[in-house]
């Protein structure tokens, strides 16, 4: 479980298949810290890591992952969003993520304002109902609050500490993000599906 508030960056430095696999070797600065089967959010994914040595480690995406993130994108050099998982025992600063990807979102406008920046996403139409005016989304990891919603996209305000510490600052027209929808909403949208239509077994036993 992560919050979505990035605790650093890291550097694509070599990439393996495998397989139907990939794998990655990533530097940053708290590599030498993680430990194997350690779970990492990268760029919201969250990822096993497999090996540590020399300043970065290794994470290794099955086709399932790969299907459904922008993960086939990322190249040498790559820069991508880290968090390491919540502790209990913290403050939740940005709000409950799985680092479980939903689906992929494409950025289709860029706005900088004085001192922050805004971005409209775009997402597949069968999300629509798990966006929210004021709610939260992760977008590569990070959390953000969700306005201007239009059928199938929305706005996000980027502050400039997140623009700067975080991979948003490569982000323009044209370029795919991990999405991960607020789990709460899903749960209860999943609800509504199986429990709430009316003349449904489910439904005349639950009334």
């Amino acid at each position: 479980m992560f919050t979505g508030i990035i605790e650093t960056t890291g550097t694509i430095e070599a990439i393996e298949k495998k397989g139907t696999n990939v794998s990655f070797w990533i530097a940053s600065p708290v590599s030498n810290e993680l430990k194997v089967d350690q779970s990492v959010s990268h760029d919201g994914v969250c990822l096993t890591v497999e090996a540590v040595q020399n300043n970065r480690h290794c994470v290794t995406a099955i086709e399932e992952t790969l299907s459904k993130t922008n993960l086939l994108s990322w190249q040498k050099n790559t820069q991508v969003n880290m968090e390491r998982c919540l502790q209990m025992n913290g403050r939740i600063d940005g709000h409950l993520v799985q680092g479980h990807v939903d689906a992929t979102a494409s950025c289709i406008e860029v706005e900088q304002k004085e001192g922050s920046w805004e971005y409209r996403f775009q997402v597949p139409a069968e999300f629509t109902h798990l966006i929210i005016e004021k709610g939260s989304v992760c977008l590569n990891g990070i959390s953000l609050t969700v306005f201007d919603i239009k059928f199938n996209s929305f706005k996000v305000a980027v502050i400039p500490y997140t623009y700067t510490h975080t991979n948003m600052q490569h982000v323009k027209k044209g370029t795919i993000v991990n999405i991960e929808f607020d789990v709460i909403g899903k749960y209860l949208a999943r609800f509504r599906e199986v429990f709430g239509k009316p003349g449904s077994p489910e439904y005349n036993n639950m009334v």
